[in-house]
């Protein structure tokens, strides 16, 4: 019973029943959205598209074919689930059937209810029920799955951004996955630690490609996020291979490289597992120099120990890592593939290195079938 407060007038009654209304729809539209609702509004109104498609197709079969019958059927393959589907495949057979009966032989003329009719509307059936039960095995309903979809793209995104420098540094990554796709088993984390003063980035390539790698980046991005920062340098490839150790994936290896910036001095540390080189900038010499360090690849056995390689930025020194689709193809190994990305990154020397990231993937691997990721630092 509604609590009703001494002294209000009618319209603030009103007002507060139709704010409760409102959010009822709300609710219920959200819940819908999600897939959390009941579909007996949906098996409601295609229940009742189908005697009004079989009247007509009685009337003006010309323009109603009996075959119209597919777009309920198509419909609740899509929104229902499988046991309220069966009740419009129910309704759909003594749609036909009437219809049947209301036409005549279909020897009489085209506009009946043939054999190929049949056929059309059976096959649509049971594909849309297979549809169906597989939406009802993996728990997710076509109005929610996109959303996951896309929330999983964007989760990634957002566990890939660098954090904001000091003046006097610049970092940029750009991530170009296989094929076009939105995922990509290429991903960033990176945190500032020890009160700002050092910036922490771990550039990793998850086994596998696009789709097929998305939810275990995923899933490692997180890990590793969590761990960045928490951890002494030195102990985070070696918590992470443990990490890959335990999940047991039949393809569960990746690799990595860890960079540890002082943004104050300058001076870096490269810890690599199994991950390409990478390549820096001397801005007093124009000289490329390569950054290699040595470690087995993330998951592949315990114990592995991840050996360090040492560096200095100084003012206009270009820091570059990448995953190997960028600089390795089946028509390129990889020293060649690194030569063409220093050959193209000398282009930016003159202008600066801002934006550069997106462009030398562009011009160093653009059609590549592989996933692509270029982190840039720059110290002006």
């Amino acid at each position: 019973m509604a609590k009703t407060v001494v002294g209000e007038g009618p319209r603030l009654r009103w007002r507060r029943r139709l704010h409760r209304a409102r959010l009822g729809v709300r609710k219920s539209a959200v819940d819908y959205f999600r897939g959390g609702a009941s579909d007996w509004a949906g098996l409601g109104v295609l229940i009742a598209m189908i005697p009004i498609l079989a009247y007509t197709t009685v009337v003006t079969s010309e323009w109603c074919p009996p075959s119209a019958l597919v777009l309920p059927i198509l419909a609740g393959g899509l929104l229902l689930r499988p046991s309220s589907l069966l009740l419009v495949y129910a309704a759909s057979a003594v749609a036909l059937i009437a219809e049947s009966a209301a036409l005549g032989p279909y020897r009489e003329g085209p506009a009946r209810v043939t054999p190929g009719t049949v056929l059309v509307v059976t096959a649509v059936a049971l594909t849309g029920l297979i549809i169906a039960q597989f939406r009802a095995r993996v728990g997710v309903p076509w109005r929610g799955g996109h959303t996951m979809l896309f929330d999983l793209r964007e989760r990634i995104r957002v566990q890939s951004r660098l954090p904001r420098l000091p003046g006097g540094w610049h970092a940029e990554m750009s991530l170009r996955p296989a094929g076009g796709q939105s995922f990509s088993g290429d991903f960033v984390v990176a945190t500032r630690s020890s009160g700002g003063r050092v910036l922490e980035a771990v550039l990793t390539d998850v086994s596998g490609k696009g789709m097929d790698a998305a939810s275990r980046s995923l899933l490692l991005s997180g890990a590793f996020g969590g761990l960045l920062g928490s951890l002494p340098p030195h102990a985070f490839l070696t918590a992470a291979n443990g990490y890959l150790l335990r999940q047991n994936w039949e393809e569960g290896f990746a690799t990595s490289v860890h960079l540890v910036l002082d943004l104050e001095s300058g001076d870096y540390e490269l810890l690599s597992a199994g991950h390409p080189p990478g390549v820096q900038l001397h801005a007093g010499s124009g000289r490329w120099e390569e950054k290699a360090a040595e470690g087995p690849l993330l998951g592949v056995y315990d114990g592995a120990e991840f050996h360090g390689v040492k560096g200095t930025l100084r003012s206009g020194d270009v820091l570059m890592l990448f995953t190997d689709g960028l600089v390795e193809t089946a028509e390129r190994d990889i020293a060649e593939g690194m030569d063409r990305l220093i050959g193209e990154a000398d282009r930016f020397v003159a202008t600066g290195f801002r934006g550069s990231a997106w462009r030398l993937i562009e011009a160093v691997a653009k059609d590549v079938n592989d996933d692509r990721a270029l982190l840039v630092v720059c110290r002006d």
